[in-house]
């Protein structure tokens, strides 16, 4: 039996109660999605509290310092949360996208020198010509000196996912930067097209390890090569969802597989994952896939998902104050509505829980004081702080 935490109701704060009641059934946006049961029941070590409701939340980031929540809204609006005062304001500055389908404003994080660049990064999906569109990202300077006066200023792109094509799907663009802070790793993702993962002349279908500039970083796999082929770093994802160091410095991404095979990845240099030639999962269609294991010359998942979780997000926790989960992952969870937490082993990775929700969980951060923040999904998502249960 597994023991999962429902919330039928939220006052703030309110203790988590056990549930075994059924997972949702449907994953990103024009995806199905179904899971199975999780091992090891626990006791849920939080209480939750509500603080704001949001229009289709894609990403949240809490700020260093200060510990006000971003919150990017995937119409093309970004706003901010301030916990001292519980005032939302509006943050000016942002740019056009390209929203519908699975596309618009994306993430949004502090550069690692924020504290005194007021650097940001920003991702969304940009038109191009014709009919095409593709992930961006951005850079500007934060200026928020009060909650109701936030603007982004000179955001200007600095990387562009290769080529632009059509659809509105699978952009992924999570970013995460290098312990040392010195790249910046882009999730750019298949874009519903599948072959260009396995075709190294774009970046569809690929993770991106680049300068804080943009530009390709020195010593990436294929460094020699023509643009953009010297940005990737390992290539053969679906649908990136997830992108995060551990505090071992070992970088680790979350992607939708098609129907069934979800993966956890270990991000590997010039690693191969074997999108779309192998798969745990089958075609929408109930076409077949060949499993990793007919195909060892690919990267294999540390865990694969059938049924899927249908990730949105992922951290790993690194604060005190829920101490015994110091260094798992933590992964937003759509189609299961939930928070699935995983432990690790060194390179071998095992699902330890879920924590229910009462509706699909888009995005999740790790705030200063070791507390966690988690948005939902939808036109009304809300904004959750999950923090010690008394």
């Amino acid at each position: 039996m597994t023991h999962k935490t429902s919330i039928a109701a939220l006052t703030a704060p309110l203790a988590l109660a056990l549930s075994s009641c059924g997972y949702a059934a449907t994953g990103e946006s024009d995806e199905q999605a179904t899971t199975q049961s999780t091992p090891t029941p626990g006791a849920e070590p939080f209480a939750v509290s509500e603080h704001g409701k949001f229009a289709r939340p894609w990403a949240i980031e809490a700020e260093p310092g200060t510990g006000r929540v971003f919150v990017t809204e995937k119409a093309g609006t970004m706003k901010v949360y301030d916990p001292a005062s519980g005032k939302i304001g509006s943050v000016s500055g942002v740019p056009e996208v390209a929203f519908g389908g699975q596309g618009g404003l994306g993430d949004f994080v502090f550069a690692p020198d924020y504290t005194s660049s007021k650097t940001v990064y920003l991702s969304w999906a940009q038109g191009g010509d014709g009919d095409t569109r593709g992930a961006v990202v951005g850079r500007g300077t934060l200026n928020c000196d009060s909650i109701d006066a936030c603007a982004i200023n000179g955001l200007t792109v600095i990387w562009e996912q290769a080529p632009k094509v059509t659809g509105k799907g699978h952009y992924g663009h999570r970013i995460a930067f290098s312990p040392d802070g010195k790249h910046m790793y882009v999730g750019s993702s298949d874009r519903q097209k599948m072959a260009p993962a396995q075709d190294n002349s774009n970046t569809i279908g690929t993770i991106v390890r680049l300068n804080l500039d943009g530009t390709p970083a020195a010593g990436n796999p294929m460094e020699n090569a023509a643009a953009p082929t010297n940005q990737i770093w390992s290539y053969g994802h679906r649908n990136i969802l997830g992108l995060a160091f551990n505090p071992a410095g070992q970088l680790w991404e979350v992607e939708h597989g098609p129907a069934g095979g979800d993966e956890l990845n270990l991000v590997e240099p010039n690693a191969n994952y074997g999108w779309p030639v192998v798969s745990d999962g089958e075609h929408y269609n109930g076409d077949p896939i060949p499993n990793h294991s007919t195909r060892p010359e690919f990267a294999t998942a540390a865990i694969g998902w059938t049924p899927v979780i249908a990730p949105g997000d992922m951290i790993f926790y690194n604060g005190d104050a829920f101490s015994a989960w110091k260094g798992d992952a933590l992964i937003a969870g759509l189609a299961v509505q939930a928070v699935v937490h995983v432990k690790f082993d060194g390179n071998k990775a095992v699902e330890a829980a879920r924590y229910e929700f009462e509706n699909r969980i888009r995005s999740i951060d790790e705030a200063d004081d070791g507390s966690i923040w988690i948005a939902e999904d939808g036109e009304d998502g809300r904004l959750l702080k999950l923090s010690p249960a008394s």
